[in-house]
């Protein structure tokens, strides 16, 4: 992997992890569409660990949420009372909120990691993808916010964010689907799926060090990921501030159109190369 490859995907991690398009299956498609020859196994761990790059990101954009809510779960453990403070209660309801995926995750980790390989795989669950946001439209008639969330909310949401273990499949589109579903306003809904991606992508980033560790060319793509990290991480900030607002007062089929007309000519030009 080159420098300017690890810059150019971390660039497009950045900017698609929060937009509801899909930054890992833009990180599939992207090498494929461009002929870029890299060993599957480096562009995996490399897709994996570059979410370090958003992960800084989202904690960066939200540190005094952040801070205020990691105080509140201690205090609220230390009291006997973890859900009746509001912040303490979010805090536990984004926890429950990412169990779901985390489990899944390690009992499918092969058949996920077989399809970061897959081209047609990526651009069929952009589709997915897509049909997800139209649904978000569809139902969104809610007003509830973070301070009216309950148990079943957050796990609801959580079994979202399964889907979007594969490629192509966005993370954030598939858990504020979730949350309009159940009825939240569309800025609770995305504030809830940027706040909760930070538990998974910690979990997926630790095991994909892990995974490394037994890799023998870690210091060879040590420079490349450590340029495709900070990439992601400016461009990540700035996507979230932009999406928060965007969202607050625009529809999500803009985003579905993009995934649709992506997805479907990833699997036509798949036809025609096969």
């Amino acid at each position: 992997m080159t420098f300017f490859q690890a810059i150019v995907l971390g660039v497009i991690q950045g900017a698609t992890e929060f937009l509801p398009i899909s930054s890992s299956g833009h990180l599939v498609l992207l090498p494929w569409l461009l002929g870029w020859q890299i060993n599957p196994d480096t562009i995996f761990i490399f897709d994996i660990l570059v979410q370090w790059g958003t992960l800084v990101a989202v904690i960066a954009y939200f540190h005094e949420d952040l801070i205020r809510l990691i105080l509140a779960a201690f205090r609220g453990l230390r009291q006997g009372t973890p859900w009746k403070e509001t912040d303490s209660r979010l805090a536990w309801l984004l926890a429950l909120a990412s169990i779901p995926a985390a489990a899944v995750g390690l009992l499918i980790k092969q058949t996920v990691a077989f399809s970061f390989n897959n081209p047609a795989a990526a651009s069929a669950f952009l589709l997915v993808t897509a049909a997800l946001l139209v649904i978000a439209e569809k139902v969104q008639t809610g007003e509830r916010s973070l301070d009216q969330m309950k148990p079943s909310d957050a796990l609801w949401v959580g079994v979202f964010q399964i889907l979007a273990l594969f490629p192509g499949v966005s993370r954030s589109g598939s858990t504020i689907t979730g949350g309009l579903i159940r009825g939240f306003d569309r800025e609770t809904a995305a504030r809830f799926s940027f706040l909760m991606s930070i538990p998974i992508m910690l979990g997926a980033g630790i095991l994909a060090l892990l995974d490394l560790s037994g890799l023998g060319f870690f210091q060879t793509l040590l420079p490349a990921l450590l340029l495709g990290t900070a990439s992601a991480a400016v461009v990540g900030y700035l996507a979230i501030h932009w999406l928060l607002k965007f969202i607050s007062t625009n529809k999500l089929t803009v985003f579905a159109w993009y995934c649709l007309l992506l997805g479907a000519g990833g699997l036509i030009f798949y036809a025609l190369k096969v």
